[in-house]
């Protein structure tokens, strides 16, 4: 557990904040399966498929920063609470660059076998993505407070 704990902290330290994508085709299983990285419940299959995510989201956000809060281990899986930044400098998301920062919440799982991630489940703030690139309203108050 303690060594899927440590590729799990390299794999956000090199892959995410520092880009290097030699480190995916070090650690990622060739059928790798990761889902909820897109939105309406996209499945990523294999390691081209994952580069393709990976290309667009660092070409929207460069300067992409993730930070693990929290990470626990068990059997042959780890779950990481994190924080996303980035400034939104490019085109990958398939709108025009804001220039706008973000800050977004969210929980990765992560299965391993035999010193590889094979599958990884993803959830983090989508919604709150594109409200704070101004490309989604904001709604004016919280629906669930009001029924209180």
């Amino acid at each position: 557990m303690a060594d899927n704990k440590s590729l799990t902290h390299r794999w956000f330290e090199e892959v995410w904040n520092q880009g290097k994508e030699s480190t995916i085709n070090e650690l990622l299983g060739s059928n790798i399966v990761a889902f909820g990285l897109g939105e309406g419940g996209t499945e990523v299959h294999g390691k081209q498929e994952f580069k393709q995510f990976f290309d667009n989201l660092r070409n929207a956000f460069p300067d992409i920063h993730i930070t693990i809060e929290d990470t626990i281990a068990e059997r042959d899986e780890v779950v990481v609470r994190i924080v996303i930044e980035g400034t939104h400098k490019g085109n990958g998301l398939g709108v025009a660059a804001t220039g706008k920062k973000i800050r977004l919440a969210g929980i990765c799982i992560i299965q391993f076998a035999n010193g590889k991630l094979i599958k990884g489940w993803n959830s983090w703030d989508q919604l709150g993505m594109f409200q704070q690139l101004g490309l989604t309203p904001v709604p004016k108050s919280d629906p669930f407070l009001e029924a209180r």
